[in-house]
């Protein structure tokens, strides 16, 4: 299962929100612990790229390499 999602600011701190219908498939509840793994996406300067060109890099995070 994949979920893309934004991450967001609450105060100082950085959060993502997971979609409602997510949290009812996987019975998720407030206090729940979970693992996520990440794929961060950069943007990529679409200047000079041919139009073929993926928009997106995908880098596995620290954790998808073990």
């Amino acid at each position: 299962m994949a979920v893309e999602t934004e991450i967001k600011q609450w105060g100082n701190s950085l959060g993502i929100v997971i979609p409602s219908e997510e949290v009812r498939h996987l019975g998720l509840k407030k206090g729940d612990h979970v693992r996520i793994p990440l794929i961060v996406k950069k943007r990529v300067d679409g200047f000079g790229l041919a139009r073929t060109a993926p928009a997106f890099e995908h880098e596995p995070f620290e954790d998808d390499l073990e």
